[in-house]
């Protein structure tokens, strides 16, 4: 190759790069965030669907969830409807984990 053949594909390379920076590298990211997220969810949390619906988790399946979205009202959602996590069950907290929180009782 000669230098004008070099000269012509550094900047092809160059867009390449800047491209798979700021645009592929965040949306895989971002990709993986949500996976990791709706992996994470479990009976009991209240979630936020992509239609706008906050709901509580009532029962995991392989493909999807079962969310109560009313007194007595559940409903059948896939798993990528899940939007985001708004409050996690209960039961993730370990033991003594809110006694750094409280104040002591001699003070």
């Amino acid at each position: 190759m000669d230098s004008s053949a070099i000269a012509q594909i550094i900047p092809l390379v160059l867009i390449v790069a800047v491209f798979w920076l700021l645009i592929v590298r965040p949306a895989r990211k971002k990709q993986q965030a949500m996976s990791r997220l709706r992996a994470s969810v479990g009976v009991g949390d209240t979630v936020l669907l992509g239609s706008g619906l906050y709901g509580d988790i009532t029962a995991v399946s392989d493909d999807g969830f079962r969310v109560e979205i009313a007194p007595g009202v559940v409903v059948r959602v896939h798993r990528d409807a899940v939007v985001s996590v708004e409050e996690q069950r209960s039961g993730t907290e370990q033991p003594g984990d809110g006694s750094a929180s409280q104040p002591d009782a001699e003070g």
